[in-house]
């Protein structure tokens, strides 16, 4: 049958959807169950195969199943395993059954989550989300929070709100007078801080590089005696989870410093916050929920669909106050609305994905997860430490570095890496760290057991021993 015809497009009238995405759903259910055994990366061939798509602009309509079946057909083999068990790139996650089903309800849906008036289901269930997100992080209750793309953009959210509370306390509003003749703010970050709050840091005008940088010791952790004296205007920006060891910034003692100083304290904690959900791991975050604003995402340890990301901030005035915006056309009611709390009008519901989410693990069921992961991570460093091979990091968490060169030079390690990708059985990346060159195993789905990091071990030792 056909979908979406020419003759139906010049009458207008809208076609019945449901074979469409019956049979695209029947697609997606045979793509999630083969990722179980395909290979991770695509091969070469199913690279070429993308050439299919490199056509001029269509002079007429093409049916909508047709559309769907030529995705899948060139589409779905081109694509990286991130939704499998042996994926182990980016601090990556799957997306869990419900959150993907809720995805696809969304979708239909179709609703701009910027407004009460628009969508009261996203933002009912925004509401909801926030609240189970604080208790499950151990974040103070009340706190405000956007949902947002991703950590950059969260990171750009916490630290918009720290600028108007810094230069609020000296007499300065900068979303009204800008940048310009204001007083100086202070940012400090440490040696390892992620590139996505020095990102986030020059789009809100406060300079890349013009922080000042707190010394690290061979975890990534911030030195607390390296921190320095702070007078005026201050951001502090911590980590809660390195993205290549894992590590965490000593939390209490920095914080206590910069309240001291009338600093603000920014956390980014993309997947580290996710740590307080588990009784094993939970001593990680001790002292983080006495900072002011945290950064997250769901995407990572959630294991939400793209795109999800989390800002929170202790105050959710001030985080009103950086982030609102005010239109006669915009009407606002007793709800709280979310588009007065991001940076975005037009947004998606990522709240019903990630309530989706919560409410499907449950408070047991996503401690299980996390624990699992990380205890996946140690097996991974114990079979490599056994192999002979040098892991880099203290593992505390789900990350794992390895270097295949004996302390020589990278080129061996950079050439195992290529061979497990190309050999496909899983997916790592590479990383530099203080001077080695590694190799980064990060552990974030729902999907990956025992059985498949054993199943990716043998393919890495088989790969570096031949190499």
């Amino acid at each position: 049958m056909n979908i979406l015809s020419d003759s139906t497009l010049a009458r207008g009238t809208m076609p019945y959807m449901g074979p469409l995405l019956q049979a695209t759903a029947v697609r997606a259910a045979r793509f999630l169950d083969d990722i179980q055994e395909r290979r991770v990366r695509p091969s070469a061939e199913a690279i070429r195969g993308l050439d299919r798509f490199l056509e001029p602009l269509p002079e007429g309509p093409t049916a909508a199943e047709d559309v769907i079946g030529l995705l899948d057909e060139f589409g779905s083999p081109g694509t990286v395993g991130m939704a499998g068990p042996r994926f182990f790139g980016f601090v990556i996650g799957g997306a869990l059954p419900a959150a993907l089903a809720a995805n696809w309800m969304t979708s239909a849906w179709d609703q701009n989550a910027g407004l009460f008036a628009a969508t009261p289901v996203g933002t009912v269930l925004e509401e909801v989300s926030l609240a189970w997100l604080l208790e499950a992080l151990a974040l103070p209750a009340g706190s405000g929070a956007a949902f947002v793309t991703g950590g950059t953009m969260a990171n750009f959210t916490g630290l918009a709100a720290a600028r108007h509370s810094v230069l609020r306390q000296v007499g300065w509003d900068v979303e009204r007078e800008g940048l310009f003749g204001a007083p100086p703010v202070e940012v400090v970050v440490g040696g390892e801080a992620h590139p996505s709050v020095t990102k986030s840091l020059g789009m809100l005008g406060m300079g890349r590089e013009r922080v000042t940088t707190v010394p690290v010791d061979d975890q990534g952790r911030m030195i607390a005696e390296g921190f320095p004296e702070l007078r005026g205007p201050a951001i502090v920006c911590i980590q809660a989870g390195n993205v290549n060891t894992g590590s965490f910034d000593p939390a209490s003692e920095i914080i206590a410093r910069a309240h001291a100083a009338g600093a603000w304290v920014h956390v980014d904690g993309a997947f580290g916050l996710w740590a307080a959900v588990s009784p094993a791991r939970s001593h990680l975050v001790k002292g983080f929920n006495e900072a002011d604003s945290w950064a997250t995402d769901a995407h990572k340890w959630l294991n939400v669909p793209y795109d999800s990301g989390l800002a929170f901030v202790r105050d959710p005035e001030i985080l009103h106050a950086a982030m609102s915006m005010t239109a006669a056309y915009l009407p606002t009611g007793e709800h709280r609305e979310p588009s007065l709390y991001t940076p975005e009008l037009s947004r998606r519901a990522r709240g019903i994905e990630i309530w989706a989410a919560l409410k499907s693990l449950g408070r047991s069921g996503l401690a299980e997860m996390i624990e699992r992961d990380c205890r996946c991570a140690s097996r991974f460093a114990e079979g490599l430490r056994n192999a002979g091979y040098e892991v880099l990091n203290d593992v505390v968490l789900n990350q794992v570095l390895v270097a295949f060169d004996n302390g020589g030079s990278p080129e061996k390690t950079l050439r195992v890496i290529e061979a497990v990708q190309a050999e496909g059985t899983c997916w790592c990346g590479p990383t530099k760290w203080q001077g080695r060159t590694a190799m980064r195993i990060s552990v974030c789905s729902w999907r990956t057991t025992e059985e498949d990091v054993d199943r990716s071990l043998a393919a890495i030792l088989r790969v570096a021993g031949d190499g």
